[in-house]
């Protein structure tokens, strides 16, 4: 198993960062803490194998967790989970040791993903010796891209996608395809669509809400583990 420390100072998000890992095959949250000096605490006596690390922690930048990891000598891996997304932080995150880079909102197939592609890029890095060419570093390295990403269906986009991802995490009770699209700046019918494609990834939940004359109307909610 993959033991995974979780910082993040917000509350929820932690909880959710926590179940969708937990979730993934091959992972395990062996801690979830608020603050960077509780990150590095934890990982002053925990053994620790990931860290998915909020770079916006009320106590300190939490890159610092990972340029203090590195100082360390630490062999924790760390994938920033953030909502920055000013290109000179990304530079910083990759300079700090980052291997991964999750932009915040995601749904759980964008999580899923990233730590899909560590494990595969730590299994190809788990024997000892020598590798045997260049090939070998290549392919290990090519384990952390998304180049078997799970295509979006034909005209759809990803711009849109988070934005309807983003709307309906902002309805903590739900909303319809109409609600979710005026949150969003689409239409009902495209929202729906998007919507429909998030049920399918298991990130949205759909459920019939009545309360009129007539058919019931869609309901679409966040999952709690997404």
């Amino acid at each position: 198993m993959i033991s995974v420390l979780v910082v993040e100072d917000d509350e929820v998000a932690g909880e959710a960062h926590e179940s969708c890992t937990n979730s993934v095959s091959g992972f395990r949250v062996v801690g979830r803490v608020r603050t960077g000096q509780e990150a590095l605490r934890f990982l002053g006596h925990t053994a620790t194998d990931l860290v998915l690390l909020d770079l916006r922690l009320p106590d300190m930048d939490g890159l610092r967790v990972s340029r203090t990891l590195r100082r360390q000598a630490s062999e924790t891996d760390v994938i920033a989970v953030t909502s920055a997304r000013d290109l000179s932080r990304v530079r910083e995150s990759v300079a700090s040791g980052v291997v991964q880079y999750l932009l915040k909102p995601f749904t759980f197939a964008a999580m899923r993903e990233k730590l899909e592609n560590y494990a595969r890029f730590r299994n190809s890095i788990s024997r000892e010796g020598d590798v045997n060419g260049q090939h070998e570093i290549d392919h290990a390295f090519s384990a952390l891209r998304d180049g078997d990403r799970r295509e979006l269906p034909k005209g759809m986009g990803e711009q849109t996608l988070e934005s309807v991802a983003s709307a309906v995490r902002e309805l903590p009770d739900g909303g319809s395809a109409e609600a979710v699209g005026r949150f969003s700046g689409v239409s009902r019918v495209t929202a729906r669509r998007y919507l429909e494609y998030l049920v399918e990834c298991g990130t949205v939940s759909r459920a019939p809400r009545y309360g009129g004359v007539g058919r019931p109307e869609m309901s679409y909610r966040w999952n709690g583990n997404s």
